[in-house]
């Protein structure tokens, strides 16, 4: 099942990430999120590389498991890190010949210990070359990465969308921002990406927190921001994990019910590998289907795919 099909049919298109574990009990754990959430009927779950793309393998054995064994669309992230061009159409005929159909490309974090992005010999360097790879030669449909606080490498607010727009025109099909906490950022993005032509759906990336100090590490390596009065409630429930994940949980479902109303065209929920929030959370929302109300005219058209 192609996921770019399915935005546009008057349902907002609900998924959730999940990372590749390294332990034969992260992978019990994973695979019993999986369990929990498809209770949830999730139109897709997606899987990650890992830092520095070091977990090609284990993500295609992943994603082939969680399409046989629990009936789940899966979508695997792919990234030029330490590949040549050679390397990454092997491990693309891998993905077409193991029946995968969506493909979420990334340019990828420099591997462990490397600062800066540095293009293997024989590679590629930017997402939207692996794009037009992607899009070349392979039946996929094709999701891309965008940052509504602006990419932490990128030079200016501006050059991050000519990059983005560079990567729709190569072959994107629909795109999942990095996680945020302002709903108003979202918005202003998304009106952004309207007025220099970038037209294919955009769907909040959003995190629920359990735990102060995690969701601070991973903010800022990100560069994702804290608004303060959320950072002020958090710190108040700083010993108390059990208050903080509630918490969480409240701010993330109020955060998504608004993100729905104003015309969102789903949520992708990055789950950290863990159920009980996030099906909390979705709970809710197919509960009081925030998305039956008139969205916001500014954000009318983040639900509509392409039209070209």
């Amino acid at each position: 099942m192609r996921i770019d099909k399915l935005f546009g049919q008057g349902e907002p298109v609900f998924s959730f990430e999940f990372f590749p574990p390294k332990t034969p009990e992260g992978e019990a754990n994973l695979f019993q999120a999986v369990e929990e959430l498809r209770a949830l009927d999730p139109a897709y779950v997606s899987v990650t590389y890992g830092a520095g793309g070091g977990t090609r393998d284990k993500t295609l054995d992943i994603v082939t498991r969680i399409r046989r064994d629990y009936g789940l669309e899966a979508m695997a992230h792919f990234t030029c890190v330490g590949a040549t061009e050679r390397e990454l159409r092997d491990t693309l005929d891998r993905f077409r010949d193991a029946g995968i159909e969506n493909v979420l490309a990334l340019r990828g974090d420099p591997p462990q210990g490397q600062d800066e992005w540095v293009r293997t010999e024989g590679g590629l360097e930017h997402s939207a070359e692996l794009v037009a790879l992607l899009a070349g030669g392979y039946p996929f449909a094709v999701a891309g990465a965008c940052f509504p606080e602006t990419h932490i490498h990128a030079t200016s607010r501006e050059d991050d969308l000519r990059h983005l727009k560079a990567k729709v025109d190569a072959g994107v099909q629909f795109l999942i921002t990095q996680l945020f906490f302002d709903n108003g950022v979202y918005e202003d993005f998304v009106a952004r990406a309207r007025e220099i032509g970038i037209d294919v759906p955009i769907v909040p990336g959003i995190m629920p927190i359990t735990n102060v100090a995690q969701i601070k590490r991973i903010t800022e390596l990100c560069g994702s921001g804290l608004p303060g009065h959320l950072l002020a409630q958090l710190e108040a429930r700083a010993e108390d994990p059990g208050a903080v994940s509630d918490f969480g949980v409240a701010y993330a479902t109020l955060q998504c019910a608004e993100l729905l109303a104003m015309g969102a065209p789903g949520i992708h929920f990055y789950t950290l590998n863990r159920s009980p929030a996030t099906r909390a959370i979705l709970s809710a929302l197919q509960l009081m289907r925030p998305w039956a109300r008139a969205p916001r005219a500014a954000l009318r058209r983040a639900a509509a795919p392409a039209t070209s």
